[in-house]
């Protein structure tokens, strides 16, 4: 969108979340098309985005095109259009899957600030989890999760009716109902109750919540009791859910969406910041209740500054700083420089996210609207809060570290494709597994043979390790071997089944092998239990070509592989590929198959090359949702 918010192009996505046709929303105000109440948050995102080099992150709440809006983590960045060089934003959800719970952190501020309970449930489930709120309210039901059927339990039975259309109500939004509620110290009380459909996130789950306003009067005295009560579980449940958001991040940046999503609201700050250590200098991201101004005096300062930031991360001593002013000039070091605006203003904290004596590895800082220090033992939450933070970094650049290992022992394992082939085009795409080191078994392979034809291989070994991949080298190095001698397809898999046999390989390996003539096309080849073929053809159409095959290579001693011959005609293409792409949980083999053929089909009817052809197919590999290694490889002749 423009700077003014004008939207120039989105995705049908956000399309979707928004509630309109494509066409209704380019042209139009972002800010317009959103609820009234979530103008001002999407205002302030877009200036942020607009006007800093860094992410500005809000949750905002779209329209929807069904009875529940959808709630998303959105993150606004500036970018440049590179046919005129206007200056743009960018504006996209994020995937908070890892931590829902975040999402919900402004409905139950909006709650408490405007004196009502916060109750969440699933449409199909009868748990209903209280999000705190208003204190009083909270603290109707002690405990943070209880059972619709204790809660109906508890209402008048003449009430009783409307509470459960209440909870079942399939409205966007239901009208407010009064009931009678008996609670556990004081008798009746009487509530009122609406319910709102919720969409956590673009595809995620639905969820309905429900405020809840205390229409009874009450003494002051209970409603302070009641109040310490809420407090206090809200601590307990704030720690939890901090800590487990923080252990369930597997990156730096959701890391870093955790920390600004939820770290204000749970020490009762009013903006938060998030320093990270990178190669001697601060890496630096804020929410939208930190100045960017202040956050671009910090970015990439020098560990060894003398300002506070830098000295808290390295000697690993928490500070505080009632009076904004004196920290500004200390913080930016320059007593000349013309400040933004009038610097008198929040308190602030400055916690390390390591200990004196360890490894400096980063910090936050909160600021506060009060100059009031917080109390020792919210400085002690904090505290920590923040050395989990720096448990979780450590965690994840460690695990950063162990995959760009694998990756490049994986690269390096990975052969290279001949570059002229008389006659053919080829294409190679390798990804790995999900699961564990980024390294896996899966291989490819082409290579000229003594006899001028090309040798075409694609394979999978079993395992997703370090000690899959060394035992998919020794396969192809052995393959390969064998047919500089013995070029045919059968008397390879059978001279290298023998070889694996007789090491006692404690593993085995599927294999499809092809001895491809270039001058006239033909095609010799057999499998080793593999995945077959697949023949597509410029006029879209696709075929499955099952090979003549024997069992996986290092099972069986004295296995023969039959061989089949037939002819690649000119302007069509083989597809070879590993199970990963086209067998999942959710796709059965015979499926993902039909899927990629046409895939292909497709492809080459659009006059693709056969680069753009193997990315097609890869790119389908999500809709798999299987954690295998994935490999293709395309083959067309000109």
């Amino acid at each position: 969108m423009t700077l003014g918010g004008v939207i120039r192009s989105l995705n049908a996505a956000m399309a979707t979340a928004l509630g309109r046709p494509w066409e209704q929303c380019v042209g139009r105000g972002f800010v317009d098309l959103l609820f009234e109440d979530q103008r001002i948050s999407a205002e302030s995102l877009l200036a942020h985005g607009a006007t800093t080099k860094r992410v500005a992150m809000r949750v905002l709440e779209f329209p929807g095109t069904g009875t529940a809006s959808v709630v998303c983590l959105v993150e606004a960045r500036p970018v440049t259009d590179p046919s005129s060089g206007e200056r743009l934003v960018w504006v996209h959800s994020l995937d908070a899957g890892h931590d829902l719970g975040g999402l919900l952190i402004p409905f139950q501020l909006a709650a408490k600030d405007a004196g009502l309970g916060l109750w969440m449930c699933s449409p199909d489930e009868h748990q209903v989890e209280s999000l705190g709120g208003a204190p009083a309210l909270a603290a109707l039901f002690p405990q943070a999760s209880v059972s619709l059927s204790e809660v109906i339990r508890r209402v008048h039975p003449d009430d009783r009716g409307d509470v459960r259309r209440l909870v079942r109500s399939s409205a966007a939004q239901s009208p407010w109902i009064m009931s009678r509620v008996r609670t556990e110290h004081d008798g009746w009380r009487v509530l009122a109750g609406q319910t709102r459909r919720i969409q956590l996130g673009y595809g995620g789950p639905e969820r309905v919540l429900a405020v809840i306003r205390d229409d009874t009067r009450s003494e002051a005295h209970r409603q302070e009791m009641l109040a310490e009560v809420s407090a206090e579980r809200e601590r307990a449940d704030g720690i939890t859910a901090f800590s487990s958001a923080l252990f369930t991040a597997a990156t730096e940046q959701e890391l870093q969406q955790v920390v600004l999503a939820r770290l204000a609201a749970a020490v009762g700050g009013s903006g938060a910041l998030f320093a990270v250590v990178d190669d001697g200098r601060l890496r630096v991201s804020s929410d939208a209740g930190i100045p960017t101004w202040e956050a671009d005096a910090l970015h990439g300062l020098s560990l060894d500054e003398d300002r506070p930031l830098p000295c808290v991360i390295r000697t690993g001593q928490a500070q505080f700083f009632p009076n904004h002013e004196e920290l500004v000039r200390r913080w930016l070091h320059d007593d000349a420089l013309s400040l933004p605006h009038p610097v008198p203003g929040p308190a602030l904290s400055i916690t390390p996210l390591s200990p004196a004596g360890d490894r400096p590895l980063g910090a936050w800082v909160v600021t506060y609207e009060s100059e009031q220090p917080p109390s020792s033992e919210k400085f002690a939450f904090m505290t920590a809060l923040a050395e989990l933070a720096g448990q979780a970094l450590r965690r994840i650049r460690l695990q950063q570290a162990h995959v760009e290992l694998s990756m490049a022992l994986q690269q390096s394992m990975l052969p290279t494709l001949p570059e002229h082939l008389p006659g053919l085009e080829i294409a190679a795409r390798y990804q790995p597994s999900r699961d564990g080191l980024d390294i896996g078994g899966d291989w490819y392979d082409a290579f000229f043979l003594p006899d001028g034809a090309v040798a075409l291989e694609i394979g999978d070994a079993q395992g997703h390790d370090v000690d899959a991949a060394v035992f998919m080298g020794q396969v192809r190095s052995s393959m390969r071997a064998i047919a500089a001698h013995e070029p045919e397809p059968g008397t390879v898999l059978r001279r290298t089944n023998e070889l694996l046999v007789a090491m006692d390989a404690p593993r085995f390996a599927s294999c499809t092998m092809l001895h491809l003539d270039p001058h006239d096309g033909q095609v010799i080849g057999t499998s080793a239990g593999h995945v077959p073929l697949l023949h597509a053809r410029d006029d879209g159409s696709h075929t499955i070509r099952a090979l003549p095959a024997g069992p996986v290579l290092g099972i069986v001693p004295g296995t023969e592989y039959p061989e089949e011959t037939f002819t690649l005609e000119e302007g069509t293409a083989l597809v070879m590929v590993t199970d990963g792409v086209v067998e999942g949980p959710r796709l059965p083999l015979e499926a993902g198959l039909e899927r990629a053929g046409a895939l292909a089909g497709q492809a080459l009817q659009d006059r693709l090359g056969v680069e753009a052809t193997a990315d097609r197919i890869l790119d389908a590999v999500a809709a798999v949702d299987h954690l295998d290694d994935v490999a293709v490889l395309v083959i067309r002749r000109a």
